[in-house]
Order: C-alpha cells, then structure tokens, then sequence
C-alpha cells in the first residue's frame, strides 16, 4: 500500500469547494485543516507534501513546485482581507498584524510603502490605530469601522492586477498522474459550490454565494502568475 500524500488546506472558507473535491482523494491523502501560518509552517518543516499555502512562504522555499491549476486569488475586492482603521490610513502611526497571516500582512505592508506612502509602526498592541484581519472572521463586518480597506482591491487600485493569496505548493517532485488527479478533485469541488453553499453557516451582512462565486477567483491563470511575480519582487523591497 503506497503512502499517503500529506496534504495540508488553508480552514478558512474560501478553502472549503477545494476540501469538498479532495474527499474524493480520502484513500490517497490525509488531509489536515489549518490556519494560513500554520500551513506555511508544516510546508517549510516538511510536515506536509503539499499545502494551501500563502504565497508569501514561497520566499522562504528553496524548492518549490505550484501543482495545481487553482488557487486563492481575486480581482478587486476580495471581501475577507482587511486593514481595519478609525481613521484613515494617511494618519494611522501603529499598525497590528494578523497573527494567523502571512502573506496579508506583507501585502499590507507593500501597500503601506508603494500605495499609500506612509511607513506606521508595527506593534502587537490592543492599542494599535489601524489592525489586518483576514478571513472569516472579518465577514460581514467592514460597516463596524470607520474606514475598512480591503487589500486586494487596493492591490488592483496600485497595479491593476489581480492578487494571489495561496496556491497549491509542494516541497518535493509530484508524479504528473497525481496532479492530474488532484486537479479533477479540485474541480469538481469548485463545480459543486452551489451545493456547499447551503451547508455553510451564513453571517450578518454578508453574502455567501457572492463571496464563493465572484469574490474568490480561483484560476490559476496567466495574469495571476504575472501578479505574484511582482508581488514577490515588492516583498523583498519592504
């Protein structure tokens, strides 16, 4: 009986058409659901063969394969990763990161030098003036802050590209018969999201089906790999 592929997703639930597609790799993987950090975490450790990971873990990959035709991406407003502010962001001097997050809080600080020109203090501080949260526990709140910008759609504003926030990575060669089938698992869960949808618990002020279907653009396509090429290039300047 060969091994199982260890496979880590991001728990959030733009992950979740991904984990409904791989239930039906259950006898080749195990599947473990973790926090975006984490997942970065078990990838760099080998913990993992492949992982949902931000993207931001790629810089401290020294080899690394994108395997799958999809990923966590968007175009504009991506709806769950914020900079949330009682004022606005020219005037903030402090700045919390999300401790759950990698790749939002570099982003948040390729913004902070590129987009907005300005360079708070980060602190880990209650007190902080201006706080990134991501994922779902910012649904449907950005109308209980004064100012709540969203970074993808500032991303878009700067750059006029499309943001990629995870993709599909592995630490080791993956035999093309498994990405193959891997593919077919997530594109099936993607097809199926109408289905997931109504299984997902529903948020105040936010709309599920928006978020799944046109918020999150999972294609892994040509325009995104141009987008994560630069971010990265951005990365390394902040």
């Amino acid at each position: 009986m060969p091994e199982k592929m260890r496979v880590s997703a991001v728990s959030y639930t733009n992950a979740k058409p991904f984990v409904y597609g791989l239930k039906q790799l259950n006898d080749q993987i195990d599947l473990s659901l973790d926090i975006p950090s984490d997942c970065a975490d078990k990838l760099i450790n080998n913990q993992i063969d492949i992982g949902l990971v931000p993207v931001a873990t790629l810089l401290s990959l020294k080899h690394y394969q994108i395997v799958s035709d999809y990923c966590i991406g968007a175009l504009g407003a991506v709806n769950s990763v914020f900079i949330f502010s009682e004022k606005p962001i020219s005037e903030i001097k402090t700045i919390r990161a999300d401790q759950q997050s990698r790749t939002s809080n570099l982003l948040a600080r390729v913004l902070l030098k590129n987009h907005w020109k300005i360079n708070p203090n980060w602190v880990e501080t209650a007190e902080a003036e201006a706080f990134v949260q991501i994922g779902d526990r910012t649904f449907g709140k950005a109308d209980q802050y004064a100012y709540a910008y969203d970074l993808s759609a500032c991303w878009f504003e700067m750059t006029a590209l499309p943001f990629v926030f995870a993709a599909w990575v592995s630490n080791k060669p993956v035999s093309d018969e498994f990405i193959s089938q891997f593919n077919e698992a997530l594109a099936f869960g993607l097809k199926h999201r109408s289905i997931l949808i109504n299984e997902l618990d529903t948020f105040p002020n936010f709309d599920m089906a928006k978020y799944l279907n046109e918020y999150i653009r999972y294609d892994w396509d040509d325009a995104k790999k141009t987008a994560l090429a630069h971010f990265l290039e951005l990365a390394k300047t902040v």
